[in-house]
């Protein structure tokens, strides 16, 4: 297999862990198989860089004397609010030169504003999604993966998505055994499914202004399995079917259906994660009733069946 060389883009104001994640991964593999990345750090004129954290960075050398990369990797952070108008200038220039082209978190807005990201799907940080839908139109934005491939370019979430997402290319590159290594070596899971939620449902929605309402929300979260209809869940909140599901949607952001749907499927993955339970008995605890219908829940919503996520992320699967 040809040596992959590797360029991390620097920039005052990066998230340190935006780079420094990615790259431990990259090393391990390298460590482990050698001859597999030979890895470069460059900034616009080489010379060091400070953080979003006050940590500086010394990279190794300056854009334009770099070598042209088989993956190119852009960070995000605070310095992506107001970039440097030449880092977008060269990343327009040698972006479309990359084999692969990788951003984490708010890199995606440098890509898209080089337009890299044009008529691609793409996600960023949860509280940057929006944004990134109304300035660049051109780029359908997804705004709950952890991390998005399409084609040659991958966009991934916040700060540790992007150690997934260089886990799951390692895993491409070179086998699921070494990216396991190197996930055990950084004591993380092997690496989560792209398409699984940047954060838990109870922080995805909204939490009610009425009391009422928000019971309803904490009753859903304590009972997964229990009757969680819009009538019975009307009945608790003391409301008619109909205005309980319009105010739930307005006050929440969701419907009804789609929170009980979040909620069951996060108590079904900690429950695969943490516990030995088998899988009918995790349906049943989860709401689903049959291990059929979590699997199309699962493979819906995480592209991974239940056993094969139980494989990834139970601590005692990892061994």
């Amino acid at each position: 297999m040809p040596q992959r060389t590797l360029l991390f883009v620097l920039f005052d104001g990066v998230q340190s862990l935006d780079v420094t994640g990615p790259l431990e991964v990259f090393a391990g593999a390298e460590n482990h198989t050698p001859g597999t990345y030979r890895i470069h750090t460059a900034s616009l004129d080489g010379g060091p860089v400070r953080t979003s954290s006050g940590l500086t960075l010394v990279p190794d050398e300056a854009l334009p004397a770099a070598p042209d990369p088989h993956t190119l990797l852009v960070p995000g952070g605070q310095g992506t609010r107001a970039p440097d108008p030449r880092l977008i200038e060269w990343l327009r220039a040698h972006g479309p030169r990359a084999r692969r082209l990788l951003s984490v978190c708010t890199g995606a807005a440098l890509l898209a504003a080089a337009g890299l990201l044009d008529g691609r799907r793409a996600t960023t940080h949860w509280a940057y999604c929006d944004k990134l839908a109304r300035d660049h139109p051109a780029v359908t934005v997804e705004p709950e993966p952890i991390y998005v491939r399409d084609g040659d370019v991958a966009t991934s979430a916040g700060v540790t998505s992007g150690i997934d997402l260089a886990l799951a290319l390692v895993e491409e590159d070179l086998d699921r055994d070494v990216a396991l290594d190197v996930a055990r070596h950084l004591v993380v899971f092997l690496r989560r499914p792209g398409n699984q939620a940047q954060f838990s449902a109870q922080l995805a929605a909204q939490t009610a202004q009425r009391a009422p309402l928000r019971e309803v929300q904490r009753w859903i979260a304590e009972h997964p399995a229990g009757d969680l209809t819009v009538e019975s869940l009307a009945d608790r909140a003391r409301l008619s079917p109909r205005h309980f599901a319009r105010a739930f949607r307005e006050e929440t952001g969701v419907t009804p259906g789609r929170y009980v749907d979040r909620v069951r499927l996060e108590h079904a993955r900690r429950l695969l994660e943490d516990t030995a339970d088998g899988i009918e008995e995790v349906s049943r605890a989860s709401g689903y009733g049959t291990p059929e219908a979590m699997r199309r829940a699962f493979l819906r919503a995480l592209g991974a069946a239940p056993a094969e996520y139980r494989r990834r992320f139970h601590p005692a699967s990892a061994h």
